[in-house]
């Protein structure tokens, strides 16, 4: 049977930014009870005594589990490497051929040498994504004539962050950063990451407030 306890426990986990400011006894509890007591009734399908809610709050602000938790993602954040900004991009996304692998075999192959030239890739079971600089989009669209083109997104930028090597090990991290870009209203059209670093795209215009925010993470 779910508790009051056990519903405030589950929804104060999927909020990474009320964990860490409970865990560090910055939040009036009584006024957080009456803002979440909405969201406590709805899943629990019933009215909820709002000193209930304050008393399941308290509780979570003690637990360890929750301090530890904050503050492990807390510690990754500001530990995060480089950041790095590039502008003037597109983004392709074809549909899986047998041809798509050789055409992007060859795409290389002209680039090879143009050291200016941003390229990357992310592959899925139905569809690839090809990251590349504007200026060889022409390129792009002469060698991959031939395949099922899903979409063509243009005036891009990505963010590119360096992560120490124990973020794989500490969950909630990506949550924690897209959970900010999204209160901003930053929209990120692609992501892609590797085991210590991850890249996002989004629109040129919004690049700015995107790389301000993700440069606040270090601070906190």
């Amino acid at each position: 049977m779910r508790t009051i306890a056990s519903t405030v426990s589950a929804y104060i986990k999927t909020k990474p930014y009320l964990s860490s400011a409970l865990s560090d006894g910055i939040i009036n509890l009584t006024s957080l009870a009456r803002q979440i007591q909405p969201d406590i009734e709805t899943v629990m399908r019933k009215t909820v005594n709002q000193g209930a809610i304050v008393m399941s709050l308290k509780r979570v602000s003690d637990d360890s589990e929750f301090s530890t938790d904050s503050a492990k993602i807390t510690g990754v954040l500001k530990n995060m490497g480089d950041i790095t900004v590039r502008s003037s991009l597109i983004d392709y996304s074809f549909s899986i051929s047998e041809t798509l692998l050789l055409n992007q075999a060859h795409l290389l192959k002209e680039i090879e040498h143009k050291k200016e030239v941003f390229y990357t890739s992310s592959r899925g079971v139905a569809e690839s994504n090809i990251i590349v600089s504007q200026n060889i989009s022409e390129l792009v669209d002469t060698i991959f004539h031939a395949e099922t083109c899903h979409s063509k997104v243009e005036n891009l930028s990505s963010i590119t962050i360096k992560l120490p090597t124990e973020n794989v090990t500490i969950p909630g991290i990506y949550y924690f950063i897209f959970q900010r870009l999204s209160w901003e209203g930053i929209n990120v059209n692609e992501i892609i990451s590797t085991s210590n670093e991850f890249t996002i795209l989004i629109d040129e215009q919004q690049v700015s407030s995107a790389f301000e925010e993700i440069k606040k993470l270090k601070s906190l």
